[in-house]
């Protein structure tokens, strides 16, 4: 699997005898995976099984399952009610047998209450009720894979999106590696005036040694810009990976903002400053996409 977003929409229908179905899955960004079920009363056993089918999918998001019924009642099956009926001509028939009641015809029967009944497919039968819940997780399965195709469709286009924005911050590396205030021979004349103004200060030489060692590190961005030529490269490698990579990513986002801070901070020329705040710049829009990745 190549790169994910995390927003989606699927949907799926099925239908058994009486009994029509519509499966809704919804996806939105979340820092973990956040599964809500919805059904209607007398469907919850589905839940564990929705839970379970989502989870084998996906590993962020925050997922929304609906389930909605509609019920076909001319397609739907009727029967007598025999106990009902039998119940009812065992109250009437001491009436009949002293003559104060004619025998009941069977229009009268069936026009009682609770004597027909319609039979759809959530009836109380093991069997039927097995089936019916097997058809329904293979409709689910239907909106789910329609839902990661939709969240693999987003994690194309962020692709393309994300890869720009770390070409973007390679150039600014390489840029601020060829600032002057990056270069070798800048940074040993910038310590060397530096330590200079150090020695006229008549300082004694332990406090001094501690000085100029602290100029040298604080004037040398390279090992900076070497962190992040291998955050670059760390980048271009997951936006490559198989499966999902959303949190690598945004801990490796973090690892990028944190040199370029410390870039910004170390340098005392004005070129690689303004080259620093352009890659924080880059980075935080890269930030911005990672949050949308699985």
């Amino acid at each position: 699997m190549s790169l994910s977003g995390m927003t989606g929409f699927g949907r799926a229908e099925g239908a058994r005898a009486a009994l029509a179905w519509t499966w809704e899955a919804k996806s939105v960004n979340g820092r973990g995976l956040d599964v809500r079920f919805r059904a209607p009363s007398g469907f919850d056993a589905l839940e564990p099984v929705a839970r379970e089918a989502a989870k084998a999918r996906f590993s962020r998001g925050s997922i929304q399952l609906n389930l909605t019924l509609s019920r076909d009642a001319a397609a739907a099956d009727v029967r007598v009610n025999v106990p009902r009926v039998e119940a009812i001509l065992d109250q009437l028939q001491p009436l009949i047998d002293t003559g104060r009641l004619a025998p009941p015809r069977a229009d009268g029967l069936l026009a009682a209450r609770g004597v027909l009944e319609s039979e759809d497919a959530v009836g109380t039968d093991d069997v039927e009720r097995a089936a019916l819940t097997a058809e329904m997780g293979e409709s689910l399965a239907e909106a789910l894979d329609a839902l990661a195709k939709a969240r693999a469709d987003e994690g194309r286009s962020l692709a393309a999106v994300m890869k720009a924005l770390v070409d973007e911050i390679a150039a600014f590396v390489v840029h601020a590696r060829n600032t002057a205030g990056a270069r070798p021979e800048t940074i040993r004349d910038k310590v060397r005036a530096q330590f200079a103004e150090l020695l006229a200060g008549d300082l004694p030489e332990e406090r001094l040694a501690v000085e100029a060692a602290a100029l040298a590190v604080k004037a040398d961005v390279r090992e900076e810009l070497d962190r992040l030529d291998a955050h670059v490269a760390s980048a271009k490698t997951l936006l490559n990976a198989k499966g999902p990579v959303g949190r690598k990513l945004d801990f490796l986002t973090q690892e990028f903002m944190r040199e370029a801070n410390t870039l910004c901070s170390k340098s005392g020329d004005l070129a690689l400053t303004n080259t620093g705040l352009a890659l924080k710049a880059a980075v935080d829009r890269f930030r911005e996409q990672v949050q949308n990745v699985e």
